[in-house]
This record gives structure tokens, C-alpha cells and sequence, in this order.
């Protein structure tokens, strides 16, 4: 027993083996990671472990030769009935359908699906034209887990509590709780795991009278969740300290708490390399290390003052992982967590096992998620306390965990606490203005699918040109791809928003923009209103923002922008505001959707001609771009905003030949583009191009 003391207490064998797992998970990371099948196959039989239904179709994670992502859409409305009635984990399934490589990000900064759905081990998606179920798995396992998942799939909180499965929640109500901060209550953590702990292990001491025994018996049965949850960094860390909790009780020798954290932590990477990416394991670990480090610290007071100092240094340490990945922090979710926390911990997740089992108690239920939701809708609308900050280079956010820990690491000295916290605040606030890309102008066109926008920058000036339009609610391009754009920018309000024209899938998304960023003016064009311009204003006028229409010219700082068409025509399109600027002695001219009617007035109106960068009108169609305007614009870099595959044929192939004397950047081939106009040269940059043109 005394070597065994003697090892637990050796902090070389300890850091030896924390610096083999990392390099273990490293050599792992490095090596080629590829996928079982081919992109032709279009058999697969497997188990299936995961499923959703949505409206409309049922997503099935299925394990096969590797996991593989299966969607099916319903093809009558008995079938999503069928699916929704049926607990079918663990159920052989055989499907038929086509292999696609999942969608990256095109536009920098964003989510990347194809990422997400990598770190998960899963290296395509299954579009499955039909399927037919086989054999079903009779262990006690799958039995058990059915059981469980027959009772959540009624309400999606008891599927987030008890399972640890979020996508039943809608965007909304997840995002509403990322607002303010309180996202990390709906993961399983270290928290509801203590709940659990209490619970078995009271349970167990009352029925066999021993510590001991009771220790075993928890470690056994919160093994046993472990597995029917499945294997998630929070819960892993959670059962893991729990673990090494129950080790030392049993045996009576103590492991320092921070080699506990060190042994979690190398078991979960060694378990899974690409945890190391995931934003749960990193909130986890960031986290529970602090508060680990600090607990003298934390220890000293009565409950609730040890519930401000928690949630104080939690705050302190997830910021730097909130920043990097959501470029925005919310400083009132201190306050938020000293409620939220306790609320959710004492009562709605242990009040989730209550009704499991027994439905009896879901209207209860109902009452405490259902507070808990409105209550964060309307937190998140409080603009308080929020704070933007664009995305720098990775080595900063290792230095903001220096000052982090540094800050704190000054007990009884409160004046030099705070000073360096308001270094570390002014430091986040600076450090955008300080680097080049915030005083030098860009443009840049944003891949928003079939549609239009572009965004251009100089100093403290942002005017987006268009905002692109998505139908679907649950898949709005202003959600996924705008706005979380402009924080990582460290656009934190337009000073003009510029509609081209009332087209859907040029202004469709301006609603949206408008509710959840400040915009100063909005600019229309001229032509009779249609329906989406009349709602729009009607929003603008109770937001109190100025509008304006046929302008003809802004002036801002040293830059102006002409707007060329002022026509009123039938056709929406050809009333396209069309806007013509200079940046650093480069020319650019946005078409909108203007056909070529207005092309051959602004040939007569107006000397235009060697035209640097061409937002070529209409998305390329065979309507706009005619061989004289464009042999008399003769534009070096002709720019398409299109959609992928789209079902209009856009670009179309003459507009192609007409352009093949520029080069042709289009965001169905290249994502977003980004311009640079600096110092008599021109810096193009995507995420599969990189071009420096000198003048």
C-alpha cells in the first residue's frame, strides 16, 4: 500500500504520463483519418443508435462498417407517424440511397457541418431512397434504452437532461439560452452527475449499510448511464472524477485533485483525439482546471457567496472558448448563472427523472422548462452586458487564459485582481482596432446561396449591399452565415444597410438583420414598393430608422458611393439600385439584378469603363451582362453570386463567354471572397484562392 501511495503521490510519473498521452493523441491526429466507403456505394446494412424525426423527414445515425448520418424524407405523413411511435434503437436496418460529403463552411470563420460531423467519426451523409428493418437487438442494453427513449421523445427537455440530446430544441430556444449564457446547463455535467452519485449512492448505503459496497454499486450503475447516453467529454469527465472520487474512499488513499483532472483528461483523449475540438470537452475542462486551482479560494463563505465566486471564475475561464467560437460574450450571465444554476440543477433535472418515471408529472414539468424558456427569451432580448469581439489569431486566446489565471492568482491583493482584469478587457477591446484589416477598406461578396450581398468596410464604416434570402425559417441565411460573420469581423452595427431591389433573395433577410443588429439608415430604390419593402418600412418606422430612396450619392468620410439607376420600370429587377465606388484608387461597380435595358443607359449617361471589380448583374443570367457593356466596362474580376446547382441555369453560358476575358469568381466555386484594395495592389482571398494583383 505504500508504493501505491508513493505512485499516486509521484507528480514525474504523473506529468510523464499527461505528456505520452498528449503525444499518443497528437501521432493519432496526424495520421490519415478515411472513410470505409466510396462515394459510389449505394448499399449499407447497420444498427441504428440515434434517430430524429423532424416535419418532414427522420435522421438516423446508423452503425455500419463506420457511422454514416442517414436521412430520409417521408413520403406520405403516416410514415413520420410510424416513426415517432416506435422506439427502434438498436434495430437492424438495411438502406439504399446516395453518399454525400457533408457541406463545409464557405464563408471563413463560420461552422463548419463538415467538421462537427468529423469529430462525431462520421465521414458522410445517406440520402436513402428506401429502407427496410430486419432484426432487432434483444440485449438488455437496447432494451433498457428503448424503455428511456419511448418516455423523452415527448418533450425534448428530457431528452437534453436525461440523454444528453439537444436537437429536438428548436434554433431559437437554443440560441436564446447561448445569449445569456446559460447553454451549459442543458449539457450533462459535473453537476447533474453529482445529482446522480447522490442518489445511487444514498440508495445503496441505505440498503446494505456500507460505504464500501455503495461506492462499487454507484460506480457500476453510473458506468451503466454512461453507456446508454453515450460517451460525451462532460459526462465522461463527470464519471471519471467520480471514479477517482470512489477509488480513494475504497482504498483510503488520497489523489491530489489535480492529478484526478490530469488522469480524466488523458483518458477522454486517449478514448478520442478529436475531443481536443469539441466546445463541450473544452468548457469542461477549462472550467473544472480553474476551479480546481482555486478552490481555497472558492471554499471560503456561506453558499451563496461561494456561487458568486463560481460563477465569477467560470465566466472568466469559458470567455476565451466563447470568443473563439461565438465572438460574444454576455457579462450579465454571471448574474443569469447565480439563478439558472441552482434552478436547473436542484430541481429541473432531478424533477426529469421524477418524470420518467411517471408521466403523471409531465404538466409540472411543463410548467419549470416552460419558465425557463420564456425566461431566457426575454433575457436575450436585453442588449446589457453584451459584448462583441471580432476573431484574432489563435496565439491571443492562449494569452487571454495567461491574464486570466494571472488575475487570480493574486489572493488578498483585490486592487491589482482588478487591474489586470481591466488590462485583460481593454486588451479584447483594442486589439481589433490595432491590426491592419480594421483601418484598411475591404469588400467582401458573402456566399448566401442563390442571392446576393456584399458587405464593404474602411475604419468605422460598414454598408452591407443586400442580404440574400433564405425560405426556410429553421436554415435562415442571416442566422448562419450573416450575423455570426459580422461579430467574428467585429461589425458591430451598419451604418447603411443598401436594398438593391424588393427581391426575395436580395432583401429577404433584412427583416432579420435589422432585428438583431443596430442599423443606422436603410437605403431603397426608387420604383414602386413591394410587399416586402412595405412590411420592412413599416418595422423601420416603429424602430424609428431613417430611410431614404433614390439617392444618388453618399458621401462618408473620404469615400463616396454613386447610385446610377433611378429609373421607374415595371420590371423590379431593372429598378436595381446600381452603385459605383472607388477604394484606394480601385473600381467597383454592383450591378443588383439590373438587366440590360439599364446597361445601355448607364453606356449612355456615363463614362464607365475599365471597371476593376464587376458585380455582374442578375447572378449571371442570360437577361443582363450584354457583349457591349461588358466590352466597355472591360472589368478585370467579374463576381457571380450564385447558388449552388441552382434551378435557374445561373450563370448562363453566353454571360460566360461574354466575361471569359476577366477572371470569374463565383460563390458556387469559390464560397465568400474577400478584396483588399491596398497600396496599389489588390489581395483576393477565399478559401480556395489567394491572389495578389499589383496595379
Amino acid at each position: 500500500m505504500k508504493k501505491l501511495k508513493t505512485i499516486l503521490y509521484c507528480k514525474y510519473l504523473w506529468g510523464f504520463f499527461f505528456l505520452f498521452v498528449i503525444c499518443i493523441s497528437i501521432f493519432r491526429l496526424l495520421l490519415p483519418n478515411n472513410s470505409c466507403y466510396k462515394k459510389n456505394d449505394t448499399h449499407f446494412l447497420g444498427k441504428i443508435i440515434e434517430y430524429h424525426v423532424e416535419e418532414e423527414k427522420v435522421e438516423i445515425t446508423l452503425k455500419a462498417k463506420e457511422k454514416l448520418l442517414a436521412i430520409y424524407y417521408f413520403k406520405e405523413q403516416q410514415e413520420k407517424k410510424w416513426w415517432q411511435e416506435n422506439a427502434l434503437l438498436g434495430y437492424q436496418i438495411e438502406l439504399w440511397g446516395q453518399l454525400e460529403t457533408p457541406k463545409t463552411n464557405t464563408t471563413k470563420n463560420l461552422f463548419s457541418y463538415q467538421k462537427y460531423l468529423k469529430q462525431k467519426g462520421i465521414f458522410f451523409l445517406l440520402t436513402v431512397r428506401k429502407y427496410k428493418l430486419k432484426d432487432v437487438n434483444h440485449s438488455i442494453y437496447y432494451w433498457i434504452k428503448n424503455k428511456i427513449f419511448a418516455r423523452t421523445v415527448q418533450d425534448p427537455y428530457l431528452s437534453a437532461f436525461v440523454l444528453g440530446q439537444k436537437s429536438q430544441l428548436s434554433y431559437e430556444v437554443k440560441k436564446s439560452y447561448q445569449e445569456i449564457g446559460i447553454s451549459h446547463l442543458l449539457s450533462i455535467s459535473g453537476m447533474h452527475i453529482q445529482f446522480l452519485v447522490f442518489l445511487f449512492f444514498s440508495f445503496f448505503k441505505k440498503i446494505f449499510k456500507k460505504e464500501t459496497i455503495a461506492y462499487w454499486l454507484s460506480s457500476l450503475f453510473l458506468f451503466s448511464y454512461l453507456l446508454i447516453v453515450g460517451i460525451s467529454p462532460s459526462i465522461l469527465r463527470g464519471v471519471l472524477l467520480f471514479f477517482c472520487y470512489a477509488f480513494q474512499k475504497i482504498t483510503n488513499k488520497r489523489i491530489p485533485h489535480l492529478f484526478s483532472f490530469f488522469l480524466a483528461f488523458s483518458i477522454t483523449i486517449l478514448i478520442h483525439p478529436l475531443f481536443l475540438f469539441d466546445i463541450g470537452f473544452l468548457y469542461s475542462y477549462a472550467i473544472t482546471f480553474f476551479l480546481i486551482i482555486f478552490q481555497p479560494f472558492l471554499m471560503k463563505g456561506n453558499y451563496f457567496v461561494k456561487l458568486w465566486k463560481i460563477s465569477i471564475l467560470s465566466f472568466f475561464a469559458s470567455f476565451p472558448i466563447s470568443l473563439f467560437f461565438f465572438y460574444q460574450i454576455n457579462f450579465m450571465s454571471i448574474l443569469y448563472n447565480l439563478f439558472y444554476v441552482p434552478f436547473v440543477s436542484f430541481l429541473v433535472f432531478p424533477f426529469s427523472f421524477l418524470t420518467i418515471f411517471s408521466s403523471k408529472l409531465l404538466p409540472i414539468y411543463h410548467i419549470f422548462t416552460s419558465f425557463l424558456e420564456k425566461s431566457s427569451f426575454f433575457l436575450s432580448k436585453i442588449s446589457f452586458g453584451k459584448l462583441v469581439f471580432p476573431k484574432v489569431n489563435g496565439i491571443v486566446y492562449l494569452l487571454y487564459f495567461f491574464l486570466i489565471f494571472l488575475s487570480f492568482w493574486l489572493p488578498k491583493r483585490k486592487k491589482k485582481r482588478s487591474l489586470f482584469c481591466c488590462c485583460l478587457f481593454l486588451f479584447l477591446s483594442i486589439i481589433h482596432y490595432l491590426s491592419p484589416s480594421f483601418s484598411n477598406p475591404y469588400v467582401e461578396m458573402i456566399d448566401v446561396g442563390q442571392g446576393d450581398s456584399l458587405l464593404l468596410h474602411w475604419r468605422r464604416t460598414n454598408i452591407l449591399i443586400d442580404t440574400g434570402g433564405t425560405f426556410s425559417e429553421k436554415h435562415a441565411v442571416s442566422n448562419f452565415v450573416l450575423l455570426p460573420l459580422f461579430k467574428s469581423l467585429g461589425v458591430k452595427k451598419l451604418n447603411y444597410l443598401i436594398l438593391t431591389h424588393g427581391d426575395y433573395d436580395h432583401m429577404g433577410e433584412a427583416m432579420n438583420i435589422i432585428n438583431n443588429l443596430k442599423v443606422e439608415n436603410v437605403i431603397l430604390n426608387c420604383g414602386k414598393f413591394h410587399k416586402l419593402e412595405i412590411d420592412l418600412i413599416q418595422v423601420l418606422k416603429k424602430k424609428q430608422i431613417p430611410y431614404y430612396r433614390c439617392v444618388e450619392e453618399l458621401n462618408i468620410e473620404d469615400k463616396k458611393l454613386y447610385f446610377l439607376n433611378h429609373g421607374y420600370d415595371e420590371d423590379e429587377n431593372d429598378n436595381s439600385n446600381v452603385i459605383y465606388t472607388e477604394l484606394n484608387n480601385y473600381k467597383f461597380l454592383f450591378m443588383g439584378d439590373a438587366g440590360v435595358k439599364v446597361e445601355k443607359d448607364l453606356l449612355e449617361k456615363y463614362n464607365l469603363n475599365n471597371i476593376d471589380v464587376l458585380k455582374v448583374g442578375h447572378h449571371g443570367s442570360k437577361t443582363s451582362s450584354s457583349k457591349e457593356f461588358i466590352e466597355q466596362m472591360h472589368p478585370k474580376y467579374s463576381l457571380i453570386s450564385v447558388g449552388k446547382n441552382n434551378r435557374y441555369g445561373h450563370p448562363d453560358k453566353e454571360v460566360l463567354e461574354n466575361l471569359q476575358d476577366s477572371i470569374i469568381i463565383r460563390t458556387d466555386q469559390y464560397g465568400s471572397v474577400m478584396f483588399y484594395p491596398k497600396n496599389n495592389t489588390l489581395s483576393i482571398i477565399s478559401k480556395k484562392m489567394n491572389i495578389v494583383q499589383k496595379k
